[in-house]
């Protein structure tokens, strides 16, 4: 049986290649898509998934718009890194359908509700939707599963010196979850780092030819670009949030560790932090399974074998 998912994302390139690699994967069901302010404005990210959705002919998912900003801060978006419309780059369709009438937690609380298992909830933006959800739906906490993020780092920052931008726009939601008892499974800078497409990558993608191959290929042309900045000494651009997805498809090709997990929420130098117990100096038992290192090769394998499914 399929494994039943949920994403909650803010697109942003890569979480609209997380979208295009969820959808090829026979091996989940994606019952929703709900959408975080973060990448881009709220108005924006929810476009860019009905405009992702579109292009994919998946105007059966339901989707849902969620918070308009983060639960105790003004809204920071990451238009420096994801351009005007959240997706430059590629000409995407304008969206073929309307959202639902819903918020992005009532959407997920009636997913959670109707399915039969347990269901994974894989955040790929700021974790505002998930804490709203998990403070005003304690009962469905068991309906959870495990929440599969995008966020963090056990080293250093990209938008502080000591925090990643997911955790940063919204420390108090994310320390909410981690603390919540749900089983989190952590991508963190440290793992999606070593997860960078480089030029040949994009031109294997492109040369697959079918439409979304050509569109992926596209929206990582311009996401190079910020990357090829030289203080981050990358050679290509790290494909975060699909790493999500990947561990899901294929754990095998990660490397991960058990430990305890909490968010900084009002240090004066790391704010949005994501403090790690690596060394069990807190006695806290382990909240959170935190990839560390992937198999680069095997996913590019896997981006290139599931976007063949886009005949």
């Amino acid at each position: 049986m399929p494994l039943p998912i949920i994403l909650d994302c803010d697109p942003g390139h890569d979480d609209a290649i997380a979208l295009v690699l969820a959808l090829a994967s026979p091996e989940l069901a994606l019952k929703a898509v709900t959408s975080s302010a973060g990448n881009q404005t709220p108005d924006k990210t929810l476009r860019n998934v009905l405009r992702m959705l579109t292009l994919l002919n998946r105007m059966d998912i339901p989707v849902a718009g969620g918070a308009v900003k983060p639960l105790m801060r003004d809204l920071i978006i990451a238009d420096n890194v994801h351009g005007e419309s959240g997706l430059d780059g590629p000409a995407l369709p304008e969206p073929g359908f309307e959202p639902q009438n819903c918020t992005a937690v009532e959407l997920m609380a009636n997913v959670l509700r109707e399915s039969d298992e347990p269901v994974t909830l894989v955040a790929t933006g700021p974790q505002t939707n998930v804490a709203l959800l998990l403070n005003s739906h304690p009962e469905l906490h068991a309906k959870i599963a495990r929440i599969v993020i995008m966020g963090g780092a056990m080293g250093l920052g990209n938008w502080t010196p000591a925090a990643e931008f997911n955790i940063f726009v919204d420390p108090e939601a994310a320390e909410i979850v981690f603390q919540s008892g749900i089983p989190i499974v952590m991508a963190g800078l440290d793992v999606t780092h070593r997860a960078q497409i480089i030029a040949e990558d994009i031109a294997r993608f492109r040369a697959i030819g079918n439409p979304v191959a050509t569109t992926v290929a596209e929206l990582l042309d311009f996401f190079m670009e910020y990357h090829k900045t030289e203080k981050w000494g990358f050679q290509g651009a790290p494909l975060h949030d699909p790493c999500t997805i990947a561990w899901l498809l294929k754990p095998e090709i990660f490397t991960t560790v058990d430990r305890w997990v909490g968010v900084e929420t009002q240090g004066k130098y790391t704010q949005g932090m994501t403090v790690v117990d690596y060394y069990f100096l807190t006695g806290n038992t382990p909240n959170t399974t935190l990839m560390v290192d992937i198999n680069r090769e095997a996913f590019v394998d896997l981006l290139a074998e599931r976007l063949k499914v886009y005949a």
